[in-house]
C-alpha cells in the first residue's frame, strides 16, 4: 500500500513532537535548584504554599487554656427533645424500621423493644434520640 503524502506529514509532526518532548524532559532534568534555601516551600496561615517565609511577628501564642475540645451541643439538644416523624419503613419479622424526622429529611433506625408492639407503616410518632456505636437511634417510640 502506498504512502500518501498526508500521511507523510502526519509522521513528521509526530516524530517532531516527540523531539520538543525529549527537549523539555531535559531541560527539566537540568534545571535543579541551586541552594537549599530555593528548595524549601512554607505553608501560609491559610493553607497555601508559597515561597516567601513567615513573618514571625505575625504569630500569636496560643496559650494551653485556650484551645477547646468539645462535642456539638446541638445533638445533645436534639437528644433530649422529643421529636416528631413517621415510619417510613417498618419489618415485622425482623423488628425494625426506620422514622423519618418532619423537619429534616434524616431517617432514624428503631428497634421494636424500643417502640409499641403494634405499630406500623405510616404511623405518625414521636420519639427521641440516642447515640449508639452506629449512629442516632429513635427510642422511647409512641403514637402522637
Amino acid at each position: 500500500m502506498a504512502v500518501t503524502f498526508r500521511k507523510k506529514e502526519v509522521r513528521k509532526r509526530q516524530i517532531e513532537k516527540r523531539r520538543e518532548k525529549e527537549l523539555r524532559r531535559e531541560a527539566k532534568r537540568n534545571e535543579t535548584p541551586d541552594t537549599f534555601e530555593e528548595m524549601i516551600a512554607y505553608v501560609d496561615p491559610n493553607g497555601v504554599i508559597t515561597d516567601t517565609p513567615p513573618n514571625p511577628e505575625d504569630y500569636r501564642e496560643v496559650k494551653l487554656e485556650e484551645i477547646e475540645v468539645s462535642i456539638p451541643t446541638d445533638l445533645e439538644i436534639a437528644s433530649e427533645s422529643e421529636l416528631d416523624g413517621h415510619v417510613k419503613f417498618y419489618n415485622e419479622d425482623r423488628g425494625f424500621g426506620f422514622i423519618k424526622d418532619k423537619e429534616s429529611v434524616e431517617q432514624y433506625f428503631f428497634h421494636i423493644s424500643n417502640a409499641p408492639e403494634d405499630i406500623e407503616r405510616n404511623d405518625h410518632v414521636t420519639f427521641r434520640l440516642e447515640d449508639s456505636p452506629r449512629g442516632l437511634n429513635a427510642v422511647e417510640v409512641e403514637y402522637a
